[in-house]
């Protein structure tokens, strides 16, 4: 029997992208941290068999993939509210109630995927970009895993075969299946648009500093005309730079109500939000800022305190 020590020098060099490559499959960073744990026990206790006809990292990704199909046949897609229904371009108009019973997409730290390895960096915004996570929540879950292999991570057709125990032909029909519908559901490869990182931390400092001074008029430079907003677990999002920074304005924006810690997930410029309850500031939830140009296109605000302890953040912070 190989020893423990034997087992993590081989395969604890690929968690940070197994857990990625699971994040992609299922859209929820809680998730796919359970199911890393689950491919390294499974892989612990079978590899007294291992047999060498693979490398190591291509038999790790198959059991990742396998226990990730597995766990999708019983959980539904995670969507963003922008994948349920129209936007509004006019601020007054009433929020709907939260909606704890959709199991919403989540947003990844990129200290936790690797994006954050100047080594890797380009390679892993564009495979966990949050658009390109949202898309894939489109595909059926073999097509998922197909695509991801093949595209992302660039597998070989006759290795993905063997991965997901099938033929060449059948990977190669996925993949076909997989991009058409990967197309229809819109653009996702924004990162080409992006400006330079000097840009970025401007961009970032810039909302940062609106928000901490509960400032609406800062964030008119810092907004594309055509910005959306978009706050799961409510479904309710917004188009239109009137109409986002009219509801930051009028519902969210006030001074001293507000302390953000600058981030990276998903490849993107993010923040952990706090708000202040009674003597400190109570952790909130994530935004992440998606940025065409020298401006900011999107705001995704995850209101979910339970994602801040995965950004390796405390849930109070004193004043």
């Amino acid at each position: 029997m190989p020893s423990e020590g034997e087992f993590a020098t081989l395969a604890e060099p690929y968690r940070s992208e197994l857990l990625a490559h699971c994040y992609r499959l299922l859209g929820s960073i809680h998730d796919a941290e359970d199911l890393v744990q689950e491919t390294y026990l499974r892989a612990w206790r079978a590899y007294g068999g291992f047999e060498g006809r693979s490398s190591v990292r291509r038999w790790l990704y198959k059991i990742a993939t396998m226990a990730c199909l597995t766990a999708l046949e019983t959980r539904s897609r995670r969507p963003l509210p922008s994948g349920l229904g129209a936007p509004s371009d006019d601020h007054r108009v009433a929020t709907a109630p939260r909606e704890p019973t959709i199991a919403w997409l989540q947003p990844a730290p990129d200290r936790l995927l690797g994006a954050d390895d100047p080594a890797t960096i380009v390679a892993a915004r564009s495979g966990v970009r949050l658009a390109f996570i949202a898309a894939l929540q489109y595909l059926p879950a073999r097509q998922r895993a197909v695509l991801t292999l093949r595209d992302v991570l660039a597998f070989r057709t006759t290795e993905v075969a063997e991965m997901l125990d099938t033929t060449t032909a059948a990977v190669d029909s996925a993949l076909r299946r997989a991009r058409s519908r990967l197309a229809e559901a819109g653009p996702v490869a924004d990162e080409l648009a992006e400006p330079d990182e000097e840009t970025r931390r401007t961009l970032l400092n810039g909302y940062v500093d609106a928000f901490t001074r509960a400032d609406p008029e800062a964030l008119v430079n810092l907004l594309r005309a055509d910005v959306e907003l978009e706050m799961p677990p409510i479904p309710t999002w917004f188009t239109g730079r009137d109409a986002v920074i009219g509801f930051l304005a009028n519902r969210v924006l006030r001074r001293d109500l507000w302390q953000l810690i600058p981030t990276r997930a998903n490849g993107q410029p993010a923040v952990v939000a706090y708000k202040h309850e009674g003597n400190s500031y109570k952790a909130h939830g994530v935004e992440l800022l998606t940025l065409t140009g020298p401006r900011i296109s999107r705001i995704t605000a995850f209101h979910d305190r339970t994602l801040v302890p995965t950004f390796g953040l405390t849930p109070t912070l004193t004043t």
